[in-house]
């Protein structure tokens, strides 16, 4: 599924039309960036260590863009002195800030009664590792692991998964009808109003291609099937 939003995100440099000078360099940038990509969100711009090279938070994405507005990159920013990623924890942060704001109410949870952490994952009704992750769902709620699901069929809008990705949203009991699907039995299909697209347009602007993902509680991105138990080290900073 190609679309504007992943040819964006997907290049490693995008030329920018420069804007008219203004006072300062985050004047300039948010001047060319809101004439060239209206459609986007232009959050924080901020200093890099790079002179005349600024980072900033589009969305989900963290960017960079030269002061005169022109030029825009994407890609990790090393510090080989230190041997520092500058990028990833900015970038988990804004991963975090993106899958909280769609809210709790936004996506299927399973929950114990007791947790000590979340994780957010996209998921496809018809992925084998989804299904192998869902079937072992009381082992991660019995390592205390809350798991919120937002949809991701990846064979695109109108495919069977996305159908039944809306019919496991708009059912009575979304948990028992989410499960099922899991299993291999199809959801009775209905249609409503669903976040089905919204959660699929999120999980391309965090660059995602494939299911399960996995948006640990810090922000932090695994992807694919993580055991119960290793994800729950994970989860207490014992392993990566």
């Amino acid at each position: 599924m190609m679309t504007s939003t992943r040819i964006l995100f997907t290049g490693l440099a995008l030329t920018l039309a420069a804007s008219p000078v203004l006072a300062g360099a985050e004047a300039t940038i948010k001047e060319s960036l809101a004439k060239m990509l209206p459609e986007y969100e232009i959050g924080s711009i901020g200093e890099t260590p790079v002179k005349g090279l600024y980072e900033v938070m589009m969305g989900p994405q963290v960017m960079y863009v030269s002061g005169d507005g022109r030029y825009m990159m994407q890609g990790r920013m090393i510090d080989l002195a230190n041997r520092e990623d500058l990028t990833e924890p900015r970038q988990a942060a804004a991963r975090k800030q993106a899958v909280d704001k769609v809210g709790d109410a936004g996506m299927v949870i399973f929950a114990p009664e007791k947790y000590d952490h979340t994780v957010t994952v996209f998921t496809d009704t018809d992925c084998g590792y989804c299904r192998k992750l869902h079937k072992e769902i009381d082992q991660y709620e019995a390592e205390g692991i809350r798991v919120r699901y937002l949809f991701f069929p990846r064979a695109g809008v109108g495919s069977e998964s996305f159908k039944d990705a809306v019919s496991v949203w708009c059912a009575d009991d979304r948990q028992k009808a989410l499960t099922e699907a899991k299993a291999g039995k199809r959801p009775e299909q209905k249609t409503c109003d669903n976040p089905v697209k919204a959660h699929m347009a999120l999980g391309e602007m965090l660059g995602i291609s494939g299911t399960p993902a996995i948006v640990l509680d810090n922000g932090d991105m695994v992807p694919g099937y993580v055991p119960p138990k290793r994800l729950a080290a994970m989860l207490k900073g014992n392993t990566k």
